[in-house]
């Protein structure tokens, strides 16, 4: 097994947002923000080659919005999927599996792009897309809340194409020999969160359920989060788990750190130590 980071490029969100009932004077010390109060996130995808198969865990926000939707998140840097992939030497062609750990557009944008006559088609046309029954029925009928995170055209086409399958419901599910499936219902119902036996450790993909090294403290929930209290609980329970069996913690969203280990403090459980995927 191979992995190797896929960055997508970096886009803004209001830090208030981010860090929920955390004051900014705290929050900004991790996290600066600009003149409009929004900070600067990632989005870190994971590349998992296995045998002959080629994952690709999450693939950002995309491009085929419309200036109107994209000014909103002021896309930055260099890096995007296509250029990310070909650096580690593979095409949107070479995708076998992707794997999507839920349909908010900044984690599946990129799943759908629109062709030269402006119709929207699969972007990985060999991969089979996973969710799961429960989030795709949460996100194709969503609540008034969630709903702008929810955008149908990046997720029915993936329907309609007839490569979309669903991994059951139930939590440490296999999804290869060395990825199971841990799931967590308080950022949004059912987020998948894989978890991959790699050299003799434990790597989480943490997607929303810890956006950043500075949520790690367990009162920085974001108000993005539809069940707040639900978050703090898993968040709470996993991070106990993290210390204890020395989980590597791949970080999908923070704009500086790919990777972190966590351990106990007087203050609580903070980071241990920040590097790269490379470095494992």
């Amino acid at each position: 097994m191979e992995l190797y980071t896929v960055n997508a490029g970096y886009f803004k969100l209001d830090g208030g947002a981010m860090f929920g009932v955390v004051p900014k004077s705290i929050w900004q010390k991790s996290n600066p923000a600009d003149e409009n109060n929004l900070c600067s996130w990632a989005m870190r995808c994971l590349l998992i080659v296995d045998e002959d198969r080629v994952i690709l865990i999450d693939n950002g926000i995309g491009n085929k919005q419309d200036e109107k939707f994209l000014k909103h998140y002021y896309l930055h840097g260099e890096d995007t999927l296509e250029k990310s992939l070909a650096s580690v030497g593979f095409t949107k062609d070479d995708i076998t599996d992707v794997f999507l750990t839920h349909l908010h557009f900044d984690h599946c944008g990129g799943s759908i792009e629109k062709d030269s006559a402006g119709k929207l088609t699969l972007a990985f046309k060999n991969a089979t897309y996973w969710s799961n029954r429960a989030h795709w029925e949460w996100a194709i009928t969503p609540n008034d809340r969630e709903k702008a995170s929810f955008l149908k055209e990046n997720i029915l086409p993936i329907q309609e194409s007839g490569q979309l399958k669903f991994i059951d419901e139930v939590d440490g599910v296999a999804f290869a020999e060395n990825i199971k499936v841990r799931f967590a219902f308080g950022h949004t119902d059912a987020m998948m969160l894989p978890q991959i036996s790699y050299k003799g450790k434990t790597i989480v993909y943490m997607a929303d359920l810890l956006p950043s090294v500075g949520h790690i403290p367990l009162p920085y929930v974001m108000a993005y989060d539809m069940f707040p209290l639900k978050t703090l609980v898993e968040k709470k329970k996993f991070l106990q788990e993290a210390v204890d069996k020395d989980y590597i913690l791949y970080l999908e969203h923070d704009p500086f750190n790919e990777c972190c280990t966590l351990q106990e403090t007087e203050k609580g459980i903070r980071v241990k130590d920040t590097f790269r995927l490379t470095d494992i």
